[in-house]
Formats: C-alpha cells, structure tokens, sequence
C-alpha cells in the first residue's frame, strides 16, 4: 500500500505543478475557443489540460517502474506499456482537437486504434466469469471487438459528463478509487498478480484527478479538454479491462460446490468484474440518454446539446457547484454501494444504508423545488436564500418614510443598505463626473 500512495502523490504532484505552465502554454497558442450554445462558463478558458495529466502518468509509471514492489509488474506483464502506448495515440489526438477541432467521426477513429495499440500489446479481454457456469474462453475476434467497445464506450462516457467544472476529473476520481479498493482487495487478499497492475492503473488515474482538480473547480482556471477526459476515460477502461480479462476466476475458488451455491458466491464477487461499467454509471446513462435524445430528433448522436445530466441539474435551480456536488454523491453511491455489497452481500445493513443514502439523493434532487426557511435565530448560520423574506411596507407606512427609499430583499436574499429615492447607478455616476468636471473647470480657471 505505501508504494501505491507513494505513486499517486508522486502523479498528483507533477499533474499539479505542471498544470500552471500548461495554461500559461494553452493561452499563448491560441488554445482559448469561445464560448458555444451549449456551454455554461461565461469567459473563454483555456484547455489543454490534459497535457499535464498525461506527464503526470508518465511520472507515475515511472516511479512504480523503480520500486521494489511494483518493478515486478513491469517484468511479468505488457500491459503498463501496452496503456503508455494506447495513452500516447489518444491523448494526441485529444490535443490536436483541442487546438482544431477535429471531426467527432475521426476521433472515434483514433480511439478505436488506440484500443486496438492495447489489444495488440496483451491488453485484452480473455475470458468472461459467469457465475453458475464457470469460466467462459473468448476467441481472439470476440475479445479484441469487446475491449475496443469497452475502450470507445468508456472514453466517451467520461467525454460526455465533462461539462461543469471539476465534473469529470471528481468523477473519475471517485470510480478509480472504489476501482483501487477493489483491485487491491484481489491482489491482498487472495493473492493474485495479475490484478496488480490493474491496481496501479487505478491509483495512477486518482492521482492525475487530484492534481488537476484544484485548477479545474469552480470557477475553472483551465479545462481538461479531449486531451484530458478521453485519457482518464482509456486509463479507466483498460483498469476494467485487466481485471475483468486476466485475472483467472478459479483462482478465486468460488465455483466449487453445488451450481446455487456457486451462483450465489459468485455474484457477489463478480459485481465489479462482470459490470466494470457500474463505477461510471451516471456517464454512462447520461451518453445513452444523450444518443437517444439526438437521434429522436433527427440529428447525429455525437451533435454537441443542452441536454445532459448537468445541464439538467442547473435548469431545474441548482448552483453549479451544488450540480457538481450532487453528481459526486450519485457517484460514489453507485460505485462504493457496488464496492461494498461485493464484500458483505449477506449483510442487509449494506442494502438499507445504500437505499438511505438514494433518498438523501432524491431530496437533495429536489432541494429547488422546496427552499426552506430557516428560524429566526439561525438566520445568520445560513446562506441568504434560506432566511425569511422581510417585512415589506404597505403604501400608508411608505408614505411615512424618509426619503430613503427601503426595499425587501427578494428571494430571502441579503438586505442592501438605503439608497436615496430617485438614485440609481447610472444617475449617481453621472452625478459624481459631473461634479468633478466642475472641479476641473475650476481649477484650469
């Protein structure tokens, strides 16, 4: 575990340092594109950002590459190369399209070579765990056409929700380390190799999300770009798929017994392996949602709308970082509630605490809807939308006040200090330049 941690601050330390300079670099090229329909920012922000990540998974393979325990999965296994490899391709391409604006259909080209750079490498999926049957052998066709559908899927997935700031990074961040917590399980606790370089994979891409998200928050100083969200998205496929695809099951020796008890072991076990795509549920909704919706109305599903999760979020009344909040909890629910009922599925405090938790997230969905108002004496504890509107004078009591005109705050908003009647900004600059026009004309007199 300390040579993991050791790795991703080592990823997250050069992730954030170089992070600056890159936006520094981002601005001078040009690489600022104005603001589009569709998104919600309102100043032109640089991109690029995923050049900082991909040398910060550089750093962090090489790091892992020179510790004791970790040099053995460069010696045993092809696949960090095979990742470095396809990893290169995609970010590439993702810079290129930052800075021109690649066609969508040439990007899915190149994400669809890169899977196929990994596949070529040993970075594949050999074998499907079907509980109550055993171990099912893929030919090398079936394999290579599911891990290049799983690599295409995932990275567009991550694409998709990447629309808020801090939204992707955050995310990812959450799915990889119920990912690691999973992965490591295996390699700890059963003692199986080959799921330690799925478990570096994972804490590699945790450390690149915490590198970049204190300049990706709200209000961003810089966004990942293609170049970020479509690496994050292969480095997740590929954690998925070296665990899914190597690791042998019957080295689990869940299938033992009769076939209900089998079925019922292996379930359980088999959450996260059968159904990777379960720690990117909410993008992975959101690019299903966001294909059907476009190709109903007759346009192509990769036309860039308004019609996402998050976008949603912000119309029904949420702030944005209260959009990006919400969908960290629906994230982490999904991915640690899968996480946990694979590790005590007999336990049913696990169910009632994971339905608790989704009615929380129902409320909190639905916090616009009803805004409450909070007593009297909490009233300075809490945000001014949440304070009770003021009490508004009736036209007898307005004629009785001074000239000072008084207006409730609305909305619960915070009360302004009296302005005189009749004044507003424009006319009480104008006044101000007048006077000091006067002044002038005095002095040059």
């Amino acid at each position: 575990m300390r040579d993991y941690l050791l790795t991703l601050c080592v990823t997250a330390a050069v992730t954030y340092l170089l992070t600056g300079p890159v936006r520094k670099f981002a601005i001078a090229v040009g690489a600022m594109p104005e603001i589009r329909a569709r998104d919600v920012h309102r100043e032109p922000t640089p991109r690029l950002g995923g050049i900082a990540m991909f040398f910060g998974l550089c750093a962090g393979l090489l790091t892992a590459d020179h510790l004791a325990n970790l040099s053995s999965v460069f010696e045993l296994s092809n696949e960090p190369r095979a990742l470095l490899s396809g990893a290169a391709l995609i970010w590439l391409i993702g810079v290129l399209d930052d800075k021109f604006e690649i066609d969508a259909l040439i990007k899915l080209g190149g994400q669809m070579i890169a899977a196929g750079v990994m596949v070529m490498q040993g970075l594949t999926i050999l074998w499907l765990p079907i509980p109550g049957i055993g171990t099912v052998a893929l030919t090398q066709w079936q394999g290579t056409l599911l891990t290049v559908a799983l690599v295409v899927i995932t990275i567009n997935a991550v694409n998709f929700v990447d629309g808020l700031d801090g939204l992707a990074s955050g995310m990812v961040c959450i799915a990889a380390c119920a990912f690691f917590l999973y992965a490591y399980r295996l390699w700890y606790s059963y003692g199986i190799e080959a799921a330690a370089p799925a478990t570096m994979f994972a804490a590699i891409l945790m450390g690149m999300c915490v590198g970049f998200l204190p300049h990706n928050m709200h209000p961003a100083r810089i966004f990942m770009g293609d170049s970020g969200s479509m690496l994050i998205g292969l480095i997740l496929a590929a954690s998925a798929i070296s665990i899914t695809g190597q690791v042998d099951p019957d080295t689990l020796k869940i299938f033992e017994g009769s076939t209900r008890e089998a079925t019922h072991a292996a379930l359980p076990v088999f959450i996260p392996l059968l159904l990777p795509l379960t720690i990117i549920a909410i993008p992975m909704a959101d690019l299903v949602l966001a294909i059907v919706r476009r190709t109903w109305n007759g346009q192509s599903p990769f036309a860039a709308d308004r019609g996402h999760l998050h976008h949603r979020l912000l119309e029904i009344g949420h702030s944005h970082s209260r959009s990006v909040l919400i969908m960290y909890f629906w994230s982490a629910l999904i991915a640690f509630g899968t996480l946990s009922y694979s590790v005590h599925s007999a336990s049913m405090w696990i169910v009632l605490a994971i339905v608790a938790l989704s009615a929380i997230g129902l409320v909190l969905l639905l916090l616009p809807r009803f805004t409450p108002r909070a007593p009297r004496w909490a009233e300075s504890f809490v945000p001014p939308r949440y304070r009770r509107r003021r009490h508004q004078p009736t036209a007898t009591e307005a004629d009785a006040l001074p000239p000072y005109a008084y207006q409730a705050p609305e909305d619960g908003g915070e009360e302004r200090e009296p302005v005189p009647a009749g004044v507003s900004g424009a006319t009480a600059l104008s006044a101000l330049s007048g006077t000091h026009e006067r002044r002038k004309a005095g002095t040059r007199g």
